[in-house]
């Protein structure tokens, strides 16, 4: 007669608990939801619905600046350098400011700045890499566009991978499963664990009955204490419940301020992906979007950008569930005026 299996129960038992814990944060926040709702984005109005829609309201330039003014000042101009809310619009494009007479453009300081491409070329880019539900390459955008490099096309691909991380947004909480991965062909010289491969540290919401919830992936060096410590404390809220497996780097995770459950999956008797359902399906999911969508060549020697390949299947995976794709143009739009520009040569260096 088999064992029971008390670590999947105990861990579901701990997913209750946890999300009962919890449940005071979201009667906080549903006051603000209800309120939020009346400025959330209409299709048709605030943001496209179709492409051919897209093509209608973005066919020229100053169409696409009025749309980035409309996103990066919502409650109107304030000048960058004296926070001025008063300025002239100029026939250039400009807006110039009543207050230090400073001229700026609504692109200035934003991940457009500085582009040699037509804003209607972004915008079509970013609807094309929203509208790809299993994920885009450079190559593939080169050709949708008729972009005229390749080289271009990853330029703008990563700069918009690079908007996907919302600045500033929230942190998982309740009921976590952590583990890491590895991925890419392993070294000749490596051995132990991970064999030389790259490292993906995965933390992803334990919702009840085996469900996911929202997802944070990060590119670590090692899987060291101080390392996978470092990762759960930028990825969780304190208090959050963590389920781990009896990696010894782990072993802080109490300290830092976490539930902290961790399992001997040797000793437990289940294989992995039993005791630890949704990280590992998390991780099969990256591994097999990395084949199937650029043809597995994300490959070690690259890991000085792997961070962005990160924030695109994040990105994709927390909003698997949209139903307005056109939605998922105006957020990665919105953040994108948010972004600091950072140049091209800073992105190959794999530096945010």
């Amino acid at each position: 007669m088999r064992r029971p299996r008390s670590r999947p129960y105990r861990l579901e038992w701990g997913i209750g608990l946890a999300h009962l814990c919890e449940s005071w944060r979201y009667i906080v926040r549903w006051g603000a939801y209800l309120g939020d709702v009346a400025a959330m984005p209409v299709g048709g109005v605030d943001y496209p619905r179709t492409f051919r829609e897209l093509e209608e309201w973005f066919s020229e330039e100053a169409a696409c600046l009025e749309y980035l003014a409309r996103l990066r000042w919502r409650d109107g101009f304030v000048c960058p350098r004296c926070g001025t809310t008063q300025a002239w619009k100029l026939s250039r494009g400009l807006w110039r400011c009543a207050g230090c007479r400073k001229e700026t453009s609504v692109t200035a300081g934003t991940i457009f700045s500085a582009t040699r491409l037509p804003l209607t070329t972004w915008f079509a880019a970013s609807w094309y890499v929203t509208n790809q539900k299993l994920g885009v390459s450079a190559l593939g955008l080169q050709r949708a566009l008729g972009l005229g490099s390749y080289e271009t096309a990853w330029a703008v691909l990563h700069k918009l991978r690079r908007a996907m991380v919302r600045p500033g947004r929230e942190r998982l909480a309740g009921a976590l499963e952590v583990d890491e991965t590895y991925v890419g062909a392993a070294t000749r010289s490596s051995s132990g664990r991970g064999s030389g491969k790259a490292i993906v540290a995965i933390a992803v919401e334990a919702l009840p009955r085996g469900a996911c919830g929202r997802v944070r992936l990060a590119h670590i060096p090692n899987v060291s204490g101080r390392v996978l410590t470092g990762f759960v404390s930028d990825s969780a809220e304190p208090g959050s419940v963590v389920a781990t497996d009896h990696w010894q780097g782990y072993a802080g995770l109490g300290a830092a301020g976490f539930v902290h459950q961790a399992t001997s999956v040797a000793a437990s008797g289940d294989p992995a992906h039993v005791a630890m359902p949704r990280a590992h399906r998390v991780a099969s999911l990256l591994k097999r979007w990395l084949l199937g969508t650029h043809q597995g060549a994300v490959r070690p020697q690259q890991l000085a950008y792997y961070a962005y390949y990160l924030d695109e299947f994040t990105f994709r995976f927390n909003r698997r569930r949209a139903t307005h794709r056109g939605l998922l143009f105006y957020r990665l739009l919105e953040q994108a005026v948010e972004l600091d520009h950072v140049s091209l040569t800073a992105i190959v260096g794999g530096r945010h």
